[in-house]
């Protein structure tokens, strides 16, 4: 069975910073392009970077070019979010997702992931 289970989400302050976790069971990320996406409440879900199962190319999306970063560790098949400067409009349900059929990387497109974690939530005082 696939399973996606996200972790590390928490209560910060602006400008501190906080690593999620997503451990996979059931597949390896080797074989699978990687979507994190987060979801404000009464907002649609976004995508905040996507990794290419390819090449491991990572994209961005603007809103946190730079400050955000994308890493994954094979032997624990586990892919984490490194989220540095939060601000406050970072607050959201923050998800993985795998994908078998993306190749490339730079797919923000919530339907075209087939597995998804149960989420985590990340909140950034001001």
């Amino acid at each position: 069975e696939v399973q996606l289970v996200e972790s590390g989400g928490g209560l910060v302050q602006a400008g501190e910073s906080l690593r999620l976790s997503c451990a996979a069971s059931g597949f390896t990320f080797d074989d699978y392009a990687i979507g994190w996406f987060r979801q404000a409440p009464g907002k649609e879900r976004e995508g905040v970077a996507s990794c290419s199962s390819s090449d491991g190319s990572t994209y961005y999306a603007d809103s946190v070019k730079g400050r955000f970063t994308a890493s994954s560790d094979n032997a624990k098949n586990t892919v984490y979010l490194q989220m540095n400067s939060l601000k406050p409009e970072d607050t959201a349900v923050y998800y993985c997702a795998a994908s078998e059929a993306i190749v490339v990387g730079g797919v923000f497109e919530p339907r075209a992931y087939d597995y998804w974690g149960q989420g985590t939530q990340v909140t950034v005082s001001s």
